[in-house]
């Protein structure tokens, strides 16, 4: 009788599950989302044509551009290929020296020029950050979005004049060097292009940030205004960044009653709801002694 129950015990439990899994929960995590969108102020038609062509007469006259050689994978000899490397004679050491030798350095032709563009999205950021821009140029390629949306508000609380501009890595990427530049930001006293700063910045539109009362419009004017051919390009770099710094003073003491301000949103999110696993690493292979 004992035997034969636990028998249907044992076939009941085989047919079905072993064991009884209970679901997991789903994890939800909550933040709070911005209630305002931002979004760039897309720079179109003869203002995009304009600024592209202004950057990129002024990029061949400086002549900047990184230079970088290409590298091979060299691969492993055989025993055979290592000893007639060996008995090969020195006489083609002097010839390799001299090819050596007509080879470009690598890297940027000017660092001064250089340091006065910041290149890509970190760079940008951080120069944003120092406040060390007078221009910020972002291109309209960059996806997804956020990764140039913060610097929306973040050129806004500079007060630097920053717009989209469409085609501007495959334009200007090739000119210096890159694969791709995302951000282009032009720092202060730049005296190299300060007279493309002073052409450019008329064409950028005003960002509309809600809580910030700050409109490059004016600096859009100052800019214009300080521009003068007489001066040389340092006096004019300078007289660029003492008039920003004024506007920014001004602006500070702004009336901010007309502000709407919003509530934040709550926002649920799901840490990846499709249960999407990463490929495991393959382990590189123990050199052999």
């Amino acid at each position: 009788g004992g035997k034969t129950q636990k028998r249907l015990r044992m076939s009941v439990i085989q047919q079905g599950t072993a064991t009884l899994r209970k679901a997991k929960k789903v994890t939800v995590k909550t933040c709070l989302d911005n209630p305002f969108v931002l979004e760039w102020k897309t720079i179109d038609g003869e203002d995009m044509h304009f600024i592209l062509q202004t950057l990129e007469e002024r990029i061949k006259y400086t002549g900047l551009k990184k230079i970088e050689t290409p590298r091979v994978k060299k691969r492993s000899l055989t025993k055979n290929q290592m000893e007639r490397k060996c008995n090969a004679s020195t006489s083609e050491l002097p010839k390799e020296e001299d090819a050596e030798g007509h080879r470009q350095k690598t890297g940027w032709t000017d660092t001064s020029i250089r340091r006065q563009l910041a290149i890509g999205v970190n760079e940008v950021t951080k120069a944003l950050e120092k406040d060390e821009l007078l221009l910020l140029l972002v291109c309209k390629s960059a996806k997804p979005a956020m990764i140039t949306s913060h610097l929306i508000q973040l050129s806004a609380s500079r007060a630097t004049p920053a717009g989209q501009v469409p085609r501007l890595s495959e334009t200007i990427a090739p000119l210096l060097g890159l694969t791709s530049i995302l951000a282009l930001g032009f720092k202060k006293q730049s005296d190299k292009f300060t007279e493309a700063i002073a052409a450019i910045i008329p064409k950028i539109p005003a960002l509309d940030v809600p809580w910030l009362q700050y409109r490059t419009e004016e600096s859009v004017d100052f800019a214009h205004e300080g521009s003068s051919e007489n001066e040389e390009p340092d006096q004019l770099a300078e007289v660029l960044g003492d008039e920003f710094m004024s506007l920014k003073r001004k602006r500070m003491k702004s009336n901010l009653s007309n502000v709407i301000l919003q509530p934040m949103k709550i926002k649920k999110l799901v840490p990846n709801p499709n249960k999407i696993k990463k490929p495991p690493r393959k382990k590189k292979k123990a050199l052999s002694a």
